[in-house]
């Protein structure tokens, strides 16, 4: 479960990075990309954090 954790914020920052380059270089698609970005780190790498830490408990 941690591996996954880490993997999913490698890839999440990942799109995030690209799509910050996309915007600094004003090239097409850039706002769908950091979008996907926001949702993998709302939807995916937070809500696996708060699972995480519940199972801790």
């Amino acid at each position: 479960m941690k591996k996954s954790f880490y993997v999913l914020g490698f890839v999440t920052f990942f799109i995030l990075g690209i799509g910050a380059m996309f915007e600094f270089l004003s090239w097409p698609y850039r706002g769908i990309i950091v979008f996907a970005g926001f949702l993998c780190l709302n939807f995916g790498l937070i809500s696996t954090y708060f699972y995480q830490k519940y199972k801790q408990c």
